[in-house]
């Protein structure tokens, strides 16, 4: 028996009234942005992998206590 072919979306979807339906990229970043508005920012949490560069861990955790307004990072460095 042949796995089922997946198809790669192209463009976004949104859901309207409980249907998915195809949508502008702006449209899908400002749902998903008013969606993220909505959460305190302590209901979130960064976590970046030891094989990041030190500068990309930084950028992770700076990202995290600035953009998200959480301090809620940690990383796998300590293991």
């Amino acid at each position: 028996m042949r796995a089922p072919r997946h198809v790669r979306l192209t463009t976004p979807l949104v859901r309207d009234g409980g249907e998915l339906r195809e949508a502008s990229w702006e449209e899908a970043l400002d749902r998903a942005a008013a969606g993220f508005r909505g959460v305190p920012g302590d209901a979130y949490g960064m976590f970046s992998c030891s094989k990041a560069t030190n500068e990309l861990n930084f950028m992770a955790q700076k990202f995290a206590r600035v953009v998200m307004g959480s301090n809620n990072v940690d990383s796998c460095n300590r293991t």
